[in-house]
């Protein structure tokens, strides 16, 4: 009896610690759900007509047009220029062949910058997004009246049909980065997409990303998938969302784009006051020679001109005496490309240092500049030249304390110098003896001694020789004495020039000595820093012609992909701009500051052009009065 009844008391006991179990994990689940709730509710999704990665915006929602167009732009006539080179294809994403001039052109993205703000964006197919403060996902709502230039809509199934092509097809350098940034996509609804961004790494600058990923038609695609593929070069430009479509082409010779009549953007904000000729016409032409000469005969009617002879000394026809040619100056605010004679790194007599502080000492920039470039450029030093982000002086504040956190990784003399700068050299003869002097003392150091035959030569008999590779003939006259005063110094220096096609194909390879190239520059850098610098993408990225990383470059761009305000972004960029200095993986060359322009009198532009794009090929448009007197006084046929 007294058993049955201690059972029972057990039994009602378990039964109330049961209950009370119950009634903690109850309370438990109510208090984490209620933490939940508190932390969804704390976190603020933001929704907006545009997106920008610090401070606020320029234009409000629903704003009528950018303040530098032209809203009451004529629509007409014909904008022509020339291409140098060849083509052999439309798919501007394979690596096999060479595209067309302007072959991406007819793909949109979600997001267009704008030309008078650094790192903004507002909707074009999207008209509007939707954010986490987090950043951990976004969502993209697109315009219900989207069309691909075939009538068929643009749908979020096109979004990320789009995403997972460039990530299965696309470039290496790409795909690899962007796969684990951004592990997902998925279609939310028709007209939602959603973009996952991983926590692993910093979430800055992925909704820009996103947002300038160019849009394919999955249909388009899926008809004909062999031959169709990204990575495939074509003449069939496929289906896009753009203004422009092909309209013709000559192997070689030419290509026409003309207006889409049933573009669905006409209306649409972002496009007011642009997209404003026809037709745009590109003619090709072997040389810079011959496109002079067929701008002179009017075959083309606008030049945007790079090479310093031509400017000072070219434009000297009838058409210019007579103002049916109009010469122009045009204010570039764009931050300079960071451009010069690039070592590629891959090749083992460039890992000294000292033969590549060598190879600079031989490049006379002021001689170059004033004999055989009119004294109009100036000289670049800085990987962000004649901005904010430059370095300057002794490194303090925060940057100081950035490059202080890289430890053993950083080269010290960096702490206690001021950043790397273009050497100066004598203007009045071709070589400065003072400086390949300091250059060949530098050479005998790394081990590269000047044999009986005058050659040098390192302890294993291996002569340093350095081969330029272009495919540029403007360039001949430039590099040709930098080759002579490097075999002053006893390198076995030479020039290779070859076809369009083979440059491309061999730069793209990395299959080179050095090249003119450069790395472009943005006021807001961000992740497109790791496949211009990062370790993962050096061996093979197509945007790191030099192949330079390293374990005192990664972390900056940590920091920099990671920045949460404009400080530190701003400390970090110009603590990646000494480093990258120190490196000396280039001999930096020249930069203009400005648009050299030269067209026939008939197009016109808005009067507040935008700092950071010339716009010619969607702002600017045609005055068909003046069209119609150059070609009734002959000067045009």
């Amino acid at each position: 009896m007294n058993h049955m009844k201690s059972n029972r008391v057990t039994a009602l006991a378990r039964t109330r610690d049961f209950g009370r179990l119950v009634h903690i994990l109850a309370l438990g689940a109510l208090l984490c759900a209620a933490a939940a709730t508190q932390l969804f509710a704390e976190e603020k999704i933001i929704k907006s007509h545009g997106f920008s990665e610090f401070g606020d915006l320029k234009y409000p929602d629903g704003f009528a047009h950018f303040d530098y167009v032209n809203p009451d732009a004529p629509r007409g006539g014909e904008l022509s220029y020339a291409a140098q080179g060849t083509f052999d294809s439309f798919n501007p994403y394979t690596r096999q062949g060479r595209a067309g001039a302007r072959s991406a052109d007819h793909y949109e993205s979600l997001l267009v910058p704008s030309y008078n703000e650094p790192a903004a964006y507002y909707g074009l197919l999207a008209e509007s997004l939707e954010y986490p403060e987090s950043y951990e996902w976004v969502i993209f709502n697109i315009r219900p009246e989207a069309r691909f230039s075939d009538g068929t809509p643009v749908t979020a199934e096109d979004v990320v049909f789009s995403h997972n092509l460039l990530l299965d097809q696309g470039l290496k350098s790409y795909a690899d980065a962007i796969r684990q940034r951004i592990p997902k996509a998925e279609a939310l609804d028709t007209h939602r997409v959603k973009f996952y961004f991983s926590p692993d790494f910093p979430r800055r600058g992925r909704i820009s990303q996103v947002g300038a990923t160019s849009i394919f038609s999955k249909k388009w695609f899926e008809e004909d998938p062999e031959n169709r593929r990204l990575d495939k070069s074509r003449l069939d430009p496929g289906i896009g969302s753009g203004p422009y479509v092909l309209d013709d082409y000559d192997i070689n010779r030419r290509i026409v784009y003309k207006r889409n009549p049933d573009y669905w953007g006409n209306d649409v904000n972002v496009n007011v006051g642009r997209n404003n000729f026809d037709t745009i016409r590109v003619e090709y032409f072997a040389d810079s020679i011959a496109a002079m000469e067929g701008f002179k005969a009017g075959t083309f009617t606008l030049r945007q001109e790079n090479n310093s002879k031509s400017w000072a000394t070219a434009y000297d026809f009838p058409a210019i005496a007579n103002g049916s040619v109009v010469r122009a100056e045009l204010a570039d605010g764009n931050v300079p490309s960071a451009s010069g004679f690039i070592m590629n790194l891959d090749r083992p007599k460039f890992q000294d240092p000292r033969v590549r502080e060598a190879i600079q000492l031989a490049y006379n920039f002021e001689w170059t500049n004033e004999s055989l470039q009119y004294g109009l450029f100036q000289q670049r030093s800085s990987f962000w030249e004649g901005t904010h982000l430059e370095a300057t002086g002794l490194p303090e504040g925060r940057e100081l304390e950035v490059l202080q956190e890289l430890g053993d990784a950083l080269d010290p003399a960096i702490l206690t110098e001021e950043p790397v700068s273009a050497h100066e050299s004598r203007a009045a003869r071709q070589n400065d003896r003072g400086n390949l002097r300091k250059a060949m003392k530098l050479l005998d150091e790394a081990g590269w001694l000047v044999g009986d035959d005058g050659i040098r030569r390192n302890d294993k008999g291996e002569v340093l020789s350095i081969a330029f590779l272009s495919d540029q003939p403007t360039l001949d006259r430039l590099i040709q004495p930098f080759v002579a005063n490097l075999r002053a110094m006893g390198i076995d220096a030479s020039y290779n020039r070859v076809d369009n096609a083979q440059f491309t194909l061999r730069r793209r390879d990395r299959d080179f000595d050095m090249i003119v190239g450069g790395y472009p520059r943005s006021l807001q850098p961000s992740t497109g820093l790791y496949q211009q610098f990062g370790t993962e993408a050096a061996s093979y990225s197509v945007f790191n012609p030099s192949g330079v990383h390293g374990p005192d470059i990664e972390p900056l761009i940590d920091n920099i992909a990671s920045a949460e305000d404009s400080e530190e972004l701003f400390a970090n960029v110009r603590a990646l701009d000494r480093v990258l200095r120190a490196k000396r993986i280039m001999v930096p060359t020249w930069y203009l500051g400005k648009h050299w322009v030269a067209y026939w009198d008939m197009y016109e532009y808005p009067e507040n052009l935008p700092p950071y794009a010339l716009g010619v090929e969607d702002l600017w448009w045609i005055n068909e009065e003046k069209e119609a007197e150059l070609k009734s006084s002959g000067a045009l046929r």
